[in-house]
């Protein structure tokens, strides 16, 4: 019987983690001042999120083998799953600096905390590195090691382009609806959200029990990556409708500028009328034009428009999680237990 990963026991395996980072780092007789930065680095900004990403890592082993996983497997799968919130923690703190953030998490920014600053760039690197310097660590011996760090370094590289999409595309402080398109939507979506959050947890899995074939590997993007644009689309979605309460924050994309689904939605069936409300009132740091926007939302009939393709998209996806072959290990409850969690949701 599969099992479910809880925090409290993927949380467990991170300090021997962080140990062997910072006894990395004592190799090379960093002084004291800045081996206590580096280990305030590591102990603030990959913790204290909810890890879902890291957690996919053990839960799909667990599902792949059909068995709760023994001591080396678990503590293998949680690693990989660790990696992946280093990769998250390096993008956020990064994200946070490019966006002019002031929170995370309910707590101030990394670069905003006294003293850090610019610095927080550096820090940003220090998180990506130690990818590397554990998975050499603890995976140099795996049959699959420069599979999963070619992996890493692909992903990374996919989730720049994301990003480099996003900031070109809907800068906060100049908006320009013409940059908008669907087209541009989904490149950002897939290379910014789905590829890392989706389809990296699930690639790790199958690279840990060697059952990572071209086949299996294609299967899962297939799936995966659908699967994690639906999850942004519900996210734009739950900005704004969801209620606050729910989602634990008062939804900004309107203000902020944001490329999200609604908007591109909006202007592909807009009026020339609806196009001019767009043109005056989005993007703009004022809540009586938010309101003129959410307004325009309603009268859109954007909500029905979100559940036609939520209803379409999760049809489709167990479609494609039906035709998968098992024989070379993949599992359909592996995809299942993505999907599950994820329709419907309100939170």
């Amino acid at each position: 019987m599969a099992q479910k990963t809880t925090l409290k026991e993927f949380e467990a395996v991170y300090p021997r983690l962080e140990e062997a980072i910072l006894d990395h780092a004592r190799k090379y007789k960093l002084p004291q001042e800045e081996l206590d930065w580096l280990k305030a680095n590591l102990e603030t900004n990959p913790v204290g999120g909810k890890c879902n990403r890291g957690m996919s890592v053990p839960d799909s082993v667990s599902l792949l083998i059909g068995a709760a996983l023994n001591e080396e497997q678990f503590f293998e799968a949680a690693t990989l799953g660790w990696l992946t919130e280093l990769l998250q923690a390096f993008f956020l703190v990064s994200d946070d600096m490019m966006d002019g953030s002031i929170t995370r998490r309910g707590k101030p920014c990394w670069y905003r905390k006294d003293g850090v600053g610019m610095i927080a760039i550096n820090d940003a690197f220090l998180l990506e590195s130690s990818i590397y310097v554990l998975l050499k660590k603890y995976f140099r011996r795996h049959p699959a090691y420069i599979d999963i760090v070619e992996l890493f370094q692909e992903i990374t590289f996919q989730t720049e382009l994301g990003q480099l999409c996003d900031l070109l595309t809907a800068p906060e402080d100049k908006v320009n609806l013409d940059n908008f398109s669907m087209t541009k939507y989904q490149f950002i979506v897939i290379y910014k959200t789905a590829y890392y959050s989706f389809y990296l947890p699930v690639a790790l899995a199958l690279h840990q029990l060697n059952l990572a074939s071209p086949k299996n590997l294609k299967q899962a993007k297939d799936i995966l990556i659908p699967l994690g644009e639906y999850f942004q689309i519900q996210d734009d979605f739950l900005d704004n409708f969801g209620l606050p309460e729910h989602i634990g924050k008062i939804g900004t994309d309107i203000k902020d500028n944001k490329c999200s689904w609604l908007v591109n939605k909006a202007l592909e069936i807009a009026t020339p009328e609806q196009r001019k409300i767009l043109e005056e009132n989005y993007g703009q740091k004022d809540d009586a034009k938010e309101a003129v926007i959410k307004k325009l939302y309603e009268d859109m009939k954007l909500k029905e428009q979100y559940e036609a393709f939520e209803e379409s998209r999760a049809r489709k996806i167990r479609s494609m999680i039906q035709e998968i072959d098992e024989s070379e290990g993949l599992r359909k409850s592996v995809f299942e237990a993505f999907l599950d969690k994820i329709y419907k949701r309100t939170k």
